[in-house]
């Protein structure tokens, strides 16, 4: 017919993989066109920001909606549900399955009663968890990043208040510091870091971040870049240094060297003066 508009062929473009990080079971990245989930449940929690269009949703057969950039949703694990775009161009969105150990089933209720959070912070933090489990090599950073998340939907839950650091917070950490210097080439998980100090991983976090003025894996990060500044002007090759020093190949240390050095680590290396002899 004449001047009709012609129809826009879906288009799917999906990204998802496991990440190494305790506690997150599936990393799900979707643009969908034109796509209508059939009512199904998970056994795990389904925590989805959204980068673009809207989603309509039927929550244990309740109707929801979702869309804006400071919006948060989650879905509980066993609670039927299904989706289907809202907008005539799709949406984008980025999902974590998360485990019952991230968040126990007893807070189910609470999410079926608000599945959509609208909070900023919150979405910020998710923002950036993924931008870290993006990056191969930086779990660490992931983890830290997570446990702020879960936190943050705790308290959404009413279940959660976080623990201001106190008296403790120098001992905490330095002694936190100490395994990181002990342990800078292998690493150590967060959650194993949190078992040996006895304290909730989040609280580790805020009272290393009080007494140093920086997160945990950040600082890592200094000290595995000083580590290849010595190895590098000892004639080291980058992609020996790389996993040496803890970086999970080359490209990992080149990232996090440039930014800290404002070089590569080739040209780093180049600029030693040679020996004249």
């Amino acid at each position: 017919m004449a001047g009709a508009r012609p129809r826009t062929t879906p288009r799917t473009k999906i990204s998802a993989w496991t990440p190494p990080v305790p506690g997150i079971t599936e990393v799900f990245h979707a643009h969908f066109t034109d796509h209508a989930y059939p009512a199904h449940v998970h056994e795990t929690w389904d925590l989805m920001i959204l980068d673009a269009g809207g989603v309509d949703f039927a929550l244990d057969r309740r109707e929801h909606a979702i869309s804006g950039a400071d919006s948060v949703m989650l879905l509980p694990p066993g609670v039927p549900h299904d989706g289907r775009t809202a907008t005539e161009s799709g949406f984008r969105k980025r999902v974590l399955y998360l485990d019952t150990g991230v968040l126990p089933e007893g807070l189910t209720g609470g999410a079926v009663a608000r599945p959509v959070l609208r909070d900023a912070l919150l979405r910020r933090r998710i923002h950036q968890l993924h931008t870290a489990l993006g990056q191969p090599g930086d779990a660490f950073e992931a983890e830290s990043r997570l446990s702020f998340v879960a936190e943050r939907l705790r308290r959404h839950l009413g279940t959660w208040r976080p623990r201001e650091p106190g008296r403790e917070a120098n001992r905490l950490a330095a002694a936190l510091r100490d395994l990181l210097d002990s342990r800078t080439a292998e690493g150590v998980p967060l959650h194993e870091a949190a078992a040996l100090l006895h304290a909730h991983p989040a609280h580790l976090i805020r009272c290393f971040g009080q007494a140093y003025g920086l997160p945990p894996h950040a600082y890592l990060t200094g000290r595995r870049v000083d580590r290849a500044r010595r190895l590098l002007l000892a004639g080291r090759r980058p992609a020996d240094v790389a996993t040496d020093v803890g970086f999970h190949d080359q490209a990992h240390l080149h990232r996090h060297f440039t930014r800290h050095v404002g070089t590569t680590p080739g040209r780093y290396a180049a600029g030693r003066p040679r020996d004249s002899r």
